[in-house]
């Protein structure tokens, strides 16, 4: 059976503008958040967007969707563009669609009971017909993501963070999505409670066929629960692999960077192992550099660097490289 593409991210734009000063008047300037995006995602697989703060992952999984209304590109969604879809043509796909914030603290009401927090999206999206069957589908949310019926009449302030990220977890849930955003859902938790939030997001894949967009800049996490990785760099994808070809044989300079940034368990093998240190800062996405955006901190820059924006290439097995000098 073929793997069937759910999410199509096609030349995705997504421009702020910026208000300044000029020297006669006040300009406006576009921040590009997300320049220039592609991707696609198999249903039932999780694509992993990893890269550092500030490169505009969480900005591709809040236009995707809908939170903010694309300044270019298309987002194909199950054979359907929905880029341009009003609010009212887009409303029975948006329970399809759901995200997991980073910070549950400040996704969750205070003021709302789980119980309300959870089965609000119920009743707007008339999947339940009374506070009845609202309060039983609740419970067996929270039953899925291992917390207690109880849990229902309490509010945010009173559980973990673990147990809040839950919560978030089960809202994302009731509404019976098949794509979810997942940005960075566990960059906020304690260490010994991020594998079991993974785990969770795991086992719900399995049970569920969900399709995830999972975001995060730790390395580890990604390579445990993506299939495929996409690693973005001032706005743009420059380089997307399967996982495990990522992670062993990474071909852009941004991505071997940053992959020997990361901490390794063995300290033989982190004695022996290489840490490439990029010089210079990330420069502005509001005055970013001609050609590459990557030029001004790589180490293999050329002249031809400096001309022209190098295109997303696919060099062999669906691996593609956006880099003038390793294709």
């Amino acid at each position: 059976m073929q793997d069937r593409v759910l999410l199509d991210v096609q030349h995705l734009k997504m421009y702020f503008p910026i208000s300044g000063n000029g020297l006669l008047h006040r300009k406006t300037v576009p921040l590009k958040a997300v320049d220039d995006v592609s991707f696609s995602i198999i249903e039932g697989h999780t694509f992993g967007l990893v890269g550092e703060s500030g490169c505009g992952k969480t900005t591709v999984g809040r236009t995707i969707l809908k939170l903010y209304e694309a300044t270019g590109g298309k987002i194909v969604y199950d054979g359907r563009d929905i880029t341009a879809m009003t609010e009212k043509e887009y409303f029975p796909i948006r329970r399809e669609m759901q995200m997991i914030f980073q910070d549950p603290m400040t996704s969750l009401d205070p003021r709302q009971t789980v119980n309300e927090i959870i089965g609000r999206p119920l009743m707007l999206q008339k999947l339940v017909s009374s506070k009845k069957e609202r309060d039983e589908r609740v419970q067996e949310l929270l039953h899925m993501v291992g917390l207690k019926k109880d849990h229902a009449n309490r509010y945010p302030h009173e559980f973990s963070g673990g147990q809040r990220q839950r919560i978030g977890i089960a809202r994302a849930l009731g509404l019976n999505p098949r794509f979810i955003v997942c940005d960075e859902p566990i960059s906020a938790l304690d260490v010994s409670i991020q594998a079991q939030v993974i785990n969770i997001l795991g086992d719900l894949q399995e049970k569920m066929g969900l399709t995830y967009l999972f975001i995060s800049h730790d390395l580890s996490m990604i390579r445990h629960i993506s299939h495929r990785v996409g690693v973005m760099y001032l706005g743009h994808i420059v380089e997307v692999a399967d996982v495990e070809e990522l992670y062993t044989s990474m071909r852009h300079p941004y991505t071997q960077s940053l992959m020997s940034a990361a901490p390794i368990a063995d300290p033989e093998i982190a004695a022996a192992s290489k840490r490439i240190i990029l010089e210079g800062a990330v420069p502005s996405p509001l005055n970013p550099p001609s050609g590459c955006p990557f030029r001004t901190r790589c180490r293999f820059a050329t002249d031809t660097c400096a001309d022209r924006m190098p295109e997303l290439k696919d060099v062999g097995g669906g691996h593609l490289v956006a880099c003038h000098n390793m294709l």
